[in-house]
This record gives structure tokens, sequence and C-alpha cells, in this order.
């Protein structure tokens, strides 16, 4: 199984808590959680709405984390009783004597975390069922991968991916019959409009997901880096990046400098703390005129030139012609003029504050195998004038690189 969404993005370090009702969703969450090593204990809610399968359920669930070596508690409910005390649905009584107890156990065991396996299309639905009762932008938003203390890891995957993940490595699961009955808004919406919706988008599911997340984007605090995903989205939609290259960049663009993300048709970089985009396309060098000037006081004469980084003046007797341009190479050292011994190009660049984009397009003239001009930068002291000189080599800029729009 490759290519499928990170599971750990908005978990917290430390034990935690992971909800197992002995279905595919939940199966595949503890599989997960245990194969990355995560150290948790299982808690299973008996609701007793389902006569023997609810015992099937319990059943299921002892005998996985038995083989696994997973501690287990598990929590009986009156739920249809409570229901009547509280005048609420049968499905509300069963989501609040869930997570109150969910949240009891982890104040109880200090648990960092509650882990619970939400995945695509749950999030579609719960997207649709709120806009159906009328809700505002918190509701339309859906589900986020974590609320306080809750953690939904596989809010990224869909059904289809966590099905096959099961086949993949042999593991079975429990169905919940009731799943299947009409009874409920949830079943309707699953059974009957979701199939709908894709006949008309095969993509429904994740456009549905992809509008709630930025609208949940939109009511994000900034973090340190400043930038929300609505932020993100508005600028590098219409470059091209897609919403889950645009997740990944606002989970790690606080990160370390040199990480690239590309797109069709632009590229964009952290660099420095900060996020530089530009157009792909293919490197070009500065044009550059060489000319030799015969001089009888070289210094002299050069005390009368334009002091311009895009003019060079090297002692052109010393040099090894033709001299020639390319782009600079990883290793390249030359001997910066002024300074002792030779440094290495990336480290002069980088002491510039160059950013990356810049560095790949940076060329240098050669003299044979020696790097006589930074072009633009600095000239190569190996070649400097002096009072010996006859003969001096103009090597100007003439026409540079355009820069690429954003």
């Amino acid at each position: 199984m490759t290519n499928l969404p990170p599971i750990d993005d908005n978990l917290p370090e430390g034990p935690g808590l992971v909800a197992l009702s002995g279905g595919a969703d939940s199966v595949a969450l503890l599989r997960l959680l245990h194969a990355r090593g995560s150290v948790f204990t299982v808690l299973h809610c008996n609701f007793h709405l389902r006569g023997a399968e609810s015992d099937r359920d319990e059943a299921f669930v002892r005998g996985l984390c038995d083989r696994l070596g997973i501690p287990l508690t598990v929590k009986h409910f009156d739920t249809s009783a409570f229901a009547r005390e509280q005048k609420i649905s049968v499905e509300m009584a069963a989501r609040r004597l869930r997570y109150e107890w969910f949240e009891q156990e982890r104040r109880r065991t200090d648990a960092s975390w509650i882990a619970v396996a939400h995945h695509r299309e749950d999030q579609a639905e719960t997207i649709l069922l709120n806009l159906l009762r009328g809700t505002g932008p918190a509701g339309l938003g859906g589900m986020r991968p974590r609320n306080g203390h809750v953690v939904r890891p596989l809010l990224e995957w869909h059904k289809r991916d966590i099905l096959d993940y099961l086949e993949s490595i042999g593991q079975d699961f429990v169905t919940d019959s009731t799943n299947l009955e009409r009874d409920a808004q949830r079943n309707v919406l699953r059974l009957d409009v979701m199939p709908l919706l894709r006949q008309i988008n095969p993509q429904a599911v994740e456009h549905i997901c992809r509008t709630g997340e930025l609208i949940r984007s939109m009511t994000d605090e900034p973090g340190e880096e400043g930038l929300t995903l609505h932020e993100l989205h508005r600028w590098l939609h219409p470059l091209g990046f897609s919403l889950s290259q645009q997740r990944d960049i606002h989970r790690h663009q606080a990160g370390e400098s040199g990480a690239v993300w590309l797109s069709s048709t632009h590229r964009l970089l952290r660099d420095r703390g900060r996020l530089v985009a530009e157009k792909r396309e293919e490197a070009t060098m500065p044009a550059v005129e060489q000319e030799i000037v015969a001089v009888e006081d070289a210094l002299g004469w050069l005390a009368t030139q334009p002091k311009e980084p895009d003019t060079a003046y090297l002692d052109a007797d010393l040099l090894t012609l033709p001299l020639r341009q390319r782009f600079t190479q990883r290793g390249d050292r030359f001997h910066p003029f002024g300074l002792k011994g030779t440094k290495l190009v990336s480290d002069a660049l980088t002491d510039l504050k160059m950013p990356r984009f810049e560095k790949e397009r940076q060329t240098v003239m050669t003299s044979g195998e020696d790097i006589c001009w930074l072009v633009g930068l600095r000239s190569d002291h190996r070649f400097r004038l002096s009072s010996k000189t006859r003969r001096v080599m103009v090597l100007k800029v003439t026409k540079k690189r355009e820069k690429p729009a954003d």
C-alpha cells in the first residue's frame, strides 16, 4: 500500500486511547497505529442495541486486542433507557454516552489523545447533514482532524483505501447490520444520496470535503508562519498546486529551508522562513560581452572605469581563452577578490542570502578549468589587474536573464 495519506500529522506525542467498534474503519485505525508503534489503550462501547450482534462485536474486539497484546477497556450502556430519560434519539444518546465516557477515560489514564476512525466519506456525509439541517461556517466545515483531545487520523482516507489496506494485511472485521437500514438520516445519505451524487460527479466526496476544509481554514488562527490554509489556497490554487499539496505546504511551511513543491506550471520553495513561488521554465544564461582593451597603466585606467557589479576587469594575459560561461556546479570553488584562499561558490551565494532558485540560475565565466568571474557578483583574485597588466579583459552583462513572474 503506497501513496496513502499519513496518519500521524495530527497525532500528539504520548500514550492515547483508540475507539474500536470492530467495524472496518476502527479496525484499520487500530492496525495502523499498532504498526507505527503507538502506545494506546482500546476503548469499546457495548450499547446493547443489536442484541446478539452487539455481544458478537465485543467478542471480536476482545479477541483482536488479545491477539495483538493491546490493553482493552469495555463499557456497557443501557442506551435505550438513557435516550428515553433525555428525550433524545438513540443515535444521539449513543454519541453522547460514547464521548462522555471517552473523556472520562482520558482523564483517568492521563492519555494525550483519543483516536476515532472517521474517514473521507464520513466527512462528506457530515457536511451534507449539517447543510440540510441548517448551519453556519462551523457546520459546513465538517469535522476537524483534531478537535481538543479527539483526533481523526483517517480523515483524509477514503473507504476504499481502508478496505484495501485491511485486505492487504489479511485482517477481518465485523459489519453492523443497522448500517443497511434507512431509519437514520445518515444511512439514507450513505445508501441513496451519495451514490446519486457520484453519478453526477465521481469526485463528489472529494469536492465536498475540499470545500469543507477551505471553509474550516477561514476560521483558523494563523500559525507562527502567519499563513492559514485559506490564505495559501487563494495564492497557490491559481498557480496549479493541488489541495493535497497545499495541505502539505501548510503543515511544513515553518520547517527547514530547502523543501520544494512542483505544480505543472510553478515551483514553490521554502527558503529562510518564507515561501517563494516562480514559474517553471528552462534556465537561461545572461548575455556577457567580452572585449580586450590595450592599456599602458592598467590601475590608472581602472580608476576611470565605472564600478558596476555587471562588469568585471581581468588581466587578459593571465586567462586561458576563450572564456566560457556555464551554470554553477556542486563543488565549484573560486578565489574571491581581496580575500585569502578559495571558497565554495555555494557558500559565497549563501553569504549573499541568495534564494535557492537564484542560486540554481547563477552562472560563472571560466578560464580553462578555473572560475574567473561569478557573473554579476565577484571576480577571481587570481586574474586581478596589476601594474604589469597590459591587456584588460572587460566582461559586461549586456542582457540579464528575465526574472520569472509569480
